[in-house]
Order: structure tokens, then C-alpha cells, then sequence
């Protein structure tokens, strides 16, 4: 069924929908990180365009977002933080209902740990280094020269930090479209819930 038509009688998204917005977040997951660099900014940047949403604050402020944080690896996965700033952008706690905003709060707390279930289901964690010992074998410090060649030599660009930060959009843009279908919501209601609304 055309999607004009699915919309203008406000009908669910089908699967076929579902799996190529899915599978476009995943493609340019990949491709941003592969030109790019950056897990939490390429996530959003897939997430946002797969979506037709946009917020350039959002997106800047995923940049000290990198590699577990500051380049460190010690905290989450730079994927799993820029899915959850976009998913918080849009479900989350609004500041002019600070006081009062539980659906809001607990959603964004549901909808986090679902995309972390995914997360350890793959790797068994959402760390960075942890991540980087199981698709690398070993930890690097990217603040040292040589770890970072290593790091780049490993193949990081090639096909493991671009793999993570793919599935990491996938898995995001699948995570809203299921509080999507559960608030009956259409693609076209996202840019209202980035607004505030």
C-alpha cells in the first residue's frame, strides 16, 4: 500500500516499512563512521536522517561522546549513547514539565534499557572497551599515538567500530518505531516530539 494512503487513513507502518528505515539507519551508520569517526555524533546522524528529524544541539553535543567518552573507552559505547540521547530526544523528560513528567521519564528509562538488552545480547556489555575486547581481542588507549595506529590498523574504520555503530542505528531507529506503534504515532509526529511537543 502507498505510504500517502497508509497515512492519510493513519494505518500502522507495515514490515517491509520497518525493515528498510531499519536497514537505512544501519547503511548509514556505517558509512558515517567509515568517513566520519565519531560512534555517538555518526549514530545520531543515522538516526536522524533515517528518520527526517533534526537537532543540531542534539547532534554537537554527542561529539565528547566518542569512544567510550574523551577517547577513554571506560565508559558506554559511543553507539549506545547517541541512540540514547536521540531516543530521550524524543520520549524523554521535558524540561517545562520538570516536575511532573513521569510517562516521559520512565519511558525514556524502558526504551533505554531495551536498546542496552540488544547491546548485551551482541556484546555482553555497552562498555567501549569492553566492546573493543570482544571484536578486537584486546582494550586500546586512544589517547597514546601507537594504540591508535593499532587501533586503525585493527581494522576500527574498516569493519568493527563501522559494525557496531551500524547496528547501534538499527537498533535505535527499531526501538523508536515500537514506542512509535505503541503511542500511535506516524513518522511525521517525530519532528513535532523534537520540538517539545
Amino acid at each position: 500500500m502507498d505510504t500517502r494512503i497508509r497515512s492519510a487513513y493513519n494505518l500502522p507502518m507495515n514490515s517491509i516499512e520497518r525493515a528498510k528505515l531499519i536497514n537505512k539507519a544501519a547503511g548509514l551508520g556505517l558509512k558515517y563512521e567509515k568517513q566520519y569517526r565519531g560512534c555517538a555524533q555518526c549514530t545520531l546522524a543515522a538516526v536522524m536522517d533515517t528518520l527526517d528529524i533534526s537537532d543540531p544541539m542534539i547532534f554537537r553535543a554527542g561529539s565528547g561522546l566518542a569512544s567510550g567518552g574523551g577517547l577513554l573507552c571506560t565508559g558506554a559505547c559511543g553507539g549506545y549513547t547517541g541512540g540514547t540521547m536521540i531516543m530521550s530526544a524524543l520520549f524523554g523528560r521535558r524540561r517545562e514539565n520538570f516536575d511532573n513528567d513521569r510517562d516521559y521519564k520512565y519511558t525514556s528509562f524502558r526504551i533505554t534499557r531495551d536498546l542496552n538488552d540488544k547491546f548485551i545480547e551482541e556484546y555482553n556489555t555497552a562498555v567501549c572497551g569492553e566492546i573493543h575486547e570482544k571484536i578486537f581481542g584486546r582494550t586500546y588507549n586512544l589517547l597514546s599515538d601507537q594504540d591508535k595506529t593499532d587501533f586503525e590498523k585493527d581494522g576500527a574504520h574498516d569493519d568493527k567500530c563501522t559494525e557496531v555503530v551500524s547496528k547501534a542505528a538499527a537498533w535505535t531507529v527499531e526501538v523508536i518505531l515500537n514506542e512509535m506503534e505503541k503511542r500511535d504515532l506516524e513518522l511525521k509526529d517525530l519532528k513535532m516530539l523534537m520540538a517539545g511537543g
